[in-house]
């Protein structure tokens, strides 16, 4: 763990709130230009062109895909940068090397070297958490590094690195406003991470979106691998600490048993995902031994940090928190909540104002008591309007107002043999997460 800085509430101070945040404010902080990137990488000696590079976008799964890539490499000895957004707990969790986060004393020294550069640039929070990543994956020595895209892809602050291997998990409904409101526009948004002659995966394809794919990695001469044409997982076992599957290629069985820490059976799409990408990354002279493979699969939280994923939290009752929160992440996490054993469902639940709630109401579990929540986020949906489309939609519902007091309600209403679910938003379960620690409800 490293040392506290008092410098550093002051410079986190200074990120949140002199800069246009998109976690916070949404559109109008997303900068529709690669520019200013540019600049500040420049000014900071170009760290980017300095490492390897793996870029994963897409709609749902990116963040559990770039988990397991990073535990993977981890495992096999690289000095493994990774970059993720948002944070949960502490800003320092998106910029991580071989798990450990980022020391707050090089968010300050980093902050300032760039601080002269800022008045001329003007950049935006995610523009300069960016350029913080690169430089400190650069001074740390790192030689494979797992870049996760914020959104999108095409002008993703991001999206300025040649990666050795470019990985799109699958396309979904989400963030329309500024990618689009059909499948084929969201896909070609992220598909702008594909670059000329660098191979690419793709997950899962829809017939919107397998050709918007063919025909951009055909254009940049990128060869195409889809992980769904050749790979089968077959579910052995599920639970919440994890699933067990027996893996097929070409309906030869490659891995027998192999464990994944992430619980949910959404995770099985994900994992296929990423052993496409290994199997690609071995044509292209990688080496990866099947040993630490399994180990890095079965210790991704223990070795990366990773967070949020249908995370156990207490027993008695059983305390979920999910941080699916589009059409697509929320469809796969009700398949999951629909097989546990639970008398009573208590969902913390919070949404953020641009989601798509028609989208989203036929997904809900009706048999569910939900207490309202509003997130300490410009970016929340308003308690009102959320009370309103619930009564409006038919729901069981308790107006809780803050997600502590959702928490709270949640906890003292529901029985022992009863399950609290938290989602809806990554900022409801961000602000959930403190009241739990060691598997139990601290209040």
């Amino acid at each position: 763990m490293s040392t506290p800085d008092p410098r550093y509430p002051d410079t986190l101070q200074f990120l949140f709130s002199q800069l246009p945040m998109f976690q916070r404010i949404g559109a109008a902080a997303f900068k529709k230009d690669l520019t200013n990137t540019r600049k500040l990488l420049q000014a900071l000696g170009n760290p980017h062109q300095q490492f390897l590079s793996i870029h994963v976008a897409g709609t749902n799964g990116k963040g559990s895909v770039t988990h397991m890539l990073a535990s993977i490499f981890q495992t096999h000895g690289y000095q493994t940068g990774l970059y993720t957004s948002p944070h949960l707990l502490d800003f320092r969790e998106r910029i991580r090397v071989n798990g450990e986060m980022i020391s707050e004393s090089q968010v300050v020294e980093l902050t300032e070297l760039m601080r002269e550069s800022l008045g001329e640039i003007q950049p935006s929070f995610f523009e300069m958490t960016v350029a913080m990543a690169f430089r400190h994956f650069r001074d740390a020595g790192v030689n494979m590094a797992i870049i996760e895209t914020g959104l999108g892809g095409r002008l993703d602050s991001t999206n300025v690195i040649t990666p050795v291997l470019s990985v799109i998990t699958n396309i979904g409904f989400d963030h329309m406003d500024m990618l689009g409101d059909t499948l084929e526009a969201i896909a070609i948004e992220k598909a702008g991470i594909i670059k000329a002659d660098v191979p690419v995966v793709v997950g899962s394809v829809t017939p919107e979106t397998e050709p918007v794919f063919r025909k951009i990695a055909n254009e940049r001469r990128a060869p195409l691998r889809l992980a769904q044409d050749a790979w089968r997982l077959e579910l052995l076992e599920s639970n919440d600490e994890g699933v067990s599957v027996d893996v097929y290629r070409l309906n030869k069985k490659v891995y027998e048993k192999l464990q994944l820490s992430l619980a949910g059976h959404y995770q099985l799409e994900n994992l296929r995902t990423v052993l496409v990408a290994l199997d690609q990354l071995e044509r292209m002279g990688y080496e990866f031994d099947e040993e630490k493979v399994r180990l890095a699969l079965a210790n991704i939280q223990t070795y990366t940090g990773l967070a949020g994923r249908w995370q156990l939290l207490a027993n008695q009752p059983k305390v979920i928190a999910d941080t699916g929160h589009n059409a697509h992440g929320l469809s796969q996490s009700m398949q999951q909540l629909a097989a546990q054993d639970a008398t009573e469902i208590h969902w913390v639940f919070g949404l953020v104002k641009e989601k798509d709630w028609n989208s989203i109401v036929t997904l809900l579990p009706k048999n569910a008591v939900y207490h309202l929540t509003q997130a300490n986020i410009p970016r929340a949906m308003p308690i009102e309007q959320l009370t309103e489309l619930m009564q409006v939609a038919g729901f069981k519902y308790e107006v809780a107002g803050s997600v502590k007091e959702g928490v709270k309600q949640a906890m003292n209403a529901c029985p022992e043999d009863g399950l609290v679910f938290i989602g809806g938003s990554t900022f409801t379960v961000a602000e959930a997460l403190p009241y739990f620690t060691g598997g139990q409800y601290v209040g």
